[in-house]
């Protein structure tokens, strides 16, 4: 997977080189290029931006600088993301989505934004990370990377995104290991078992009870079967 990030700040990057994302690069497994936009520049003091027509705060970007920086990248096969809080919301299905592209070139806007007559030129989607606003799109970058990137063949194991938060609509199970007790908490006698099935049982009665308590609008779309609907109906009664 290829990440081209167009961005004013390149240096924000740094901690992507590190933990598993930076084995990921060092395997070759995903290669991110960062593109520093002020690097395209006409202007002498290397200006990007200019004071918005019709008036108001803040400073927008530049249209022709953004699209030089996006030229010296382009490919038609690639999808070109802009990070922005107008932005459909990202999920885990939206990441597993992008997750089997093979080329994401990803627009970090700064200021007021930037000119919308090149967003309207080379943008096929906006994505946000919340409804909040940041001052970029370089953290919103950074998320949309880590996240996608886990889902890259090779990067984690595939039975750590089967089984984690969001991964069937239904969040993660707890997790415990040693010490076998900590404060006077034991661990529960179930995962020290060994009986696989009964773990199995556990782990999914768990995450039901913690999406229950925590995201219960993730159950409207949860395949349930009889038994998870045993299971949340005891939940039910138990917090009536």
């Amino acid at each position: 997977m290829k990440f081209d990030v167009l961005t004013l700040f390149p240096e924000m990057f740094d901690s992507l080189n590190q933990s598993i994302l930076g084995r990921a690069i060092e395997k070759d497994l995903i290669n991110i290029n960062l593109i520093n936009i002020r690097d395209f520049s006409k202007d002498k003091h290397k200006k990007v931006d200019d004071t918005p027509y019709g008036g108001g705060a803040g400073m927008v970007i530049r249209p022709d600088v953004v699209y030089d920086a996006y030229t010296s990248i382009k490919d038609e096969n690639a999808k070109v993301i802009y990070m922005s809080p107008q932005g459909t919301v990202l999920n885990q299905q939206k990441v597993k989505s992008l997750s089997k592209e093979q080329h994401l070139i990803l627009l970090c806007g700064h200021y007021e934004g930037i000119d919308q007559r090149v967003l309207d030129e080379i943008v096929d989607e906006e994505i946000s990370i919340g409804d909040y606003v940041l001052t970029g799109g370089e953290i919103p970058a950074m998320v949309l990377i880590d996240s996608v990137s886990r889902y890259i063949e090779g990067v984690i194991s595939n039975e750590s995104t089967e089984e984690e938060s969001f991964s069937n609509n239904l969040l993660e199970y707890p997790q415990y290991t040693r010490p076998e007790v900590f404060n006077n908490m034991q661990v529960p006698e179930v995962l020290k078992s060994g009986h696989h099935e009964n773990i199995r049982k556990w782990r999914r009665a768990e995450s039901l009870k913690n999406t229950y308590k925590k995201r219960p609008e993730l159950l409207q779309n949860v395949n349930l079967s009889d038994e998870d609907k045993k299971i949340l109906d005891i939940i039910d009664n138990q917090n009536q």
